[in-house]
């Protein structure tokens, strides 16, 4: 089957799609996004999080046909994302703390936070989004191989509750596994986060 949608503000489409494909293969193998990781494949270690019309979902756990006409923010988008939303007051077609449709974005609505041509569909070449820059400073990042997920999930908390509390925090990121941080690096990187968010307000 063919599959058309929008990823990271681009219209896509995959062809020859089997029924059984995920989301995840359609991100990493046909569109050259590897940002997703594939790890446990059965949706328990958070590491393919992505957002589908700004939702966050387990790319494993979503047979690609589900995402015809939808919206998908991979990691490789969430700067943009993020910007469009402080920009415009959502990402996307994605209303702050409404969510999205089932239909997702519409192609009008896309273009108007497509990226510029000159950057890659890999997110290189434009500023990093509060969250990941809050990652870095705080020293949450050590393999990265959880990381886009984490980013991706803990993106969309900021999103519905702009001031977490620790327990918030733990909660929304319960289902994001990591085997190097010891979490309390991946905490306080959400908690800078935050603040940073509550300044710029």
């Amino acid at each position: 089957m063919r599959v058309n949608f929008t990823v990271n503000g681009r219209p896509q489409e995959a062809d020859d799609v089997w029924e059984g494909e995920s989301l995840l293969y359609v991100l990493r193998e046909r569109m050259g996004l590897p940002g997703s990781k594939n790890a446990c494949e059965q949706g328990e270690c958070g590491s393919c999080t992505v957002r589908l019309d700004g939702v966050p979902v387990c790319s494993c756990l979503v047979a690609a046909g589900q995402v015809e006409g939808r919206d998908v923010v991979t990691v490789e988008g969430l700067a943009e994302f993020a910007k469009q939303r402080d920009e415009h007051g959502h990402g996307g077609a994605c209303g702050t703390g409404g969510g999205c449709g089932s239909k997702g974005v519409s192609l009008d609505a896309a273009k108007q936070w497509q990226s510029k041509p000159g950057d890659s569909q890999t997110g290189e070449g434009i500023e990093l989004s509060n969250i990941q820059q809050a990652f870095i400073d705080a020293g949450a990042v050590q393999c990265g191989f959880c990381t886009p997920g984490l980013l991706v999930q803990a993106d969309a908390l900021l999103e519905e509750n702009p001031s977490p509390s620790d327990q918030d925090i733990r909660e929304a990121l319960s289902g994001n596994l990591c085997r190097c941080t010891g979490y309390e690096k991946i905490l306080d990187a959400v908690r800078l986060a935050a603040a940073r968010q509550g300044e710029a307000v």
